[in-house]
């Protein structure tokens, strides 16, 4: 069989709208990571494994995408968790080993998962089939979710997506990634890929493998708001540029599912915009980060400051990112979540009231990642220089190879944001989803897009009459104290909401979390440690014990069989 005959037997694969989309932001995003790759890679060894490792990321997660038979699709998405971890472990840090394993074994224990659901769907499927060989045809599948049986296979299926995407309760490997992986991998996988394939692959048990039912849906948008806002919520505390980061990745995982979750066409198409519009910010914000990064030499936000004079370009790409999955008009971020606000509205149809907390967690997720953009940007940029950053000084932009891919990242959310209904949504979104999408409301994204620039435009000009007509020269100074009178005084903004973490209730869970108490990969650890103790003292090696365990298992066993 011929590579085209092989490609075109649908037995295998499939080509329809939503495969192809996301087919052709995997091969984009595979792109510019390699261009980026070039400058901030260069000087560590084994370059020619790393950028393998790339390419048969590229290819397998192609392979998922396109795949019409689950075994075939299950295949490469196990590879992809292989090669997860051993593009992790290209990282410096002395915990790259340790992250890389957790990586590891919470997305592949969720492949097992995903192995069992399959193997249920297989059953289910084949009793329906009357005797006749099933041969997991995904497009031919349609189960519906009222046995049990058929409840277990979905959501094993769904933990393997979610696990994928990095949703609650199977994140944690996510900002463990970010802080130690090589900010290429992190854009790649974590930020791009893995959400595309995550979210890509519950689209498609969602809307076409299982019919799904009010109450499953209404689990998904539990999840999905919980997963919004105690991300977010993580994240407004911490000190490292790359582990908040890491935390929005998971928090925006939240505004997919639910959107999915919502069952309307326009919530779905809102999910699935988010998707792609996720992959594009966070990859921007992940490699403009990581310039910032390798100029310092640090991701400590109490160590940086100032880099806005020191690199320009990357501040505007950072902050249009920024911007941008804070939900702020008429950037990508804002065109994805108004559709989610509004699929979320219209599941309120149905009657009930549950839909108002989904609607609050997701407009409140939104605001406090804005706040804590504002930290990030303050800390990095617009706050006081560090030595770090005096060091910096002339010595300007990271190379080309690291700063064209950001802008050309920063272009589509903005392109994507401004024209979200003529060029993303019309092209990609609108065709993937089942059903007709009609958007509701007000909304015109060309007109505030204008509004918005006649209003910079008018504070300039304010700005400049007020400079021109009176104007008054001082030194920096910060709560009435100069900074030339008190050179060691400095406020890097990284304390910004430490208030939140001592206050009251939120006090214990943050402690909780700084435990890893909610980490369902040490808590398995933990659990897999204290079973492993308990057998050890079983087995002492006293031969007279083994004789009594011997009997008694003899003795049950008679027993059982007898009765």
């Amino acid at each position: 069989m011929t590579p085209a005959e092989l490609l075109g037997n649908p037995d295998l694969f499939r080509f329809d709208e939503l495969s192809k989309f996301v087919g052709l932001f995997t091969g984009l995003f595979f792109l510019l990571v390699v261009i980026y790759s070039i400058g901030y890679m260069r000087g560590r060894r084994k370059l020619g494994k790393y950028y393998l490792y790339t390419l048969l990321t590229l290819i397998a997660s192609l392979g998922a995408i396109f795949a019409n038979n689950m075994i075939l699709f299950l295949s490469f998405w196990g590879f992809l968790g292989l090669l997860l971890y051993q593009l992790i472990t290209f990282g410096r840090t002395e915990r790259t080993g340790s992250t890389a394993k957790k990586a590891f074994v919470i997305i592949g224990g969720t492949d097992a998962l995903m192995l069992l659901g399959i193997v249920i769907l297989w059953r289910l499927s084949g009793e329906s089939q009357t005797g006749a060989l099933f041969s997991l045809r995904m497009d031919a599948l349609s189960v519906d979710l009222g046995s049990r049986a058929s409840v277990v296979a979905y959501v094993c299926l769904a933990a393997g997506a979610l696990a994928k995407a990095g949703a609650m309760p199977f994140h944690t490997w996510v900002p463990d990634t970010a802080e130690d992986a090589p900010i290429p991998v992190t854009a790649y996988l974590p930020a791009s890929l893995d959400k595309l394939l995550g979210i890509y692959f519950l689209a498609r048990i969602s809307l076409g493998l299982f019919e799904m039912t009010g109450a499953m849906n209404t689990v998904l948008m539990a999840v999905g708001s919980f997963t919004i806002v105690a991300a977010v919520m993580m994240a407004l505390i911490q000190h490292d540029m790359k582990r908040l980061l890491g935390y929005h990745a998971v928090s925006q995982v939240g505004y997919m599912v639910l959107g999915i979750g919502t069952g309307n066409p326009i919530g779905i198409a809102g999910g699935i915009f988010h998707m792609l519009n996720h992959a594009i910010y966070k990859s921007c914000l992940f490699l403009s980060g990581g310039a910032v990064a390798k100029r310092a030499g640090t991701s400590d936000l109490s160590k940086l400051g100032g880099y806005a004079r020191v690199m320009p370009v990357t501040f505007i790409t950072f902050l249009v990112a920024s911007l941008s999955i804070s939900g702020v008009p008429p950037f990508n971020g804002f065109a994805s979540k108004w559709l989610v606000y509004q699929g979320v509205i219209e599941t309120g149809r149905s009657g009930g009231y549950i839909w108002i907390l989904w609607l609050v967690a997701a407009m409140f997720g939104s605001i406090l990642t804005l706040a804590s953009f504002m930290k990030l940007i303050h800390a990095i940029f617009l706050g006081q220089s560090s030595e770090r950053t005096a060091k910096s000084e002339g010595r300007g932009e990271t190379g080309a190879s690291m700063w064209i891919p950001t802008v050309i990242l920063s272009i589509l959310c903005v392109v994507f944001g401004v024209f979200a209904i003529s060029i993303p949504l019309k092209h990609f979104v609108y065709p993937s989803v089942p059903g007709e999408v009609a958007p509701v409301g007000i909304w015109s994204s060309g007109v505030v897009t204008l509004l918005l620039i006649a209003g910079v435009i008018l504070g300039f000009v304010i700005y400049l009459l007020g400079a021109l007509l009176k104007s008054r020269t001082t030194g920096s100074f910060i709560g009435g104290e100069t900074l030339e009178e008190h050179e060691d005084m400095r406020v890097s903004g990284v304390e910004f909401y430490d208030t939140v973490r001592d206050n009251g209730l939120l006090r214990g869970i943050y402690r909780a979390a700084e435990r890893k108490l909610f980490d369902i990969y040490d808590l398995g650890a933990g659990f897999a440690g204290g079973l492993g103790r308990m057998l050890g003292l079983l087995h002492d090696g006293v031969l007279s014990r083994y004789v009594s365990w011997f009997l008694l298992g003899t003795l049950v066993l008679i027993w059982y069989l007898m009765r």
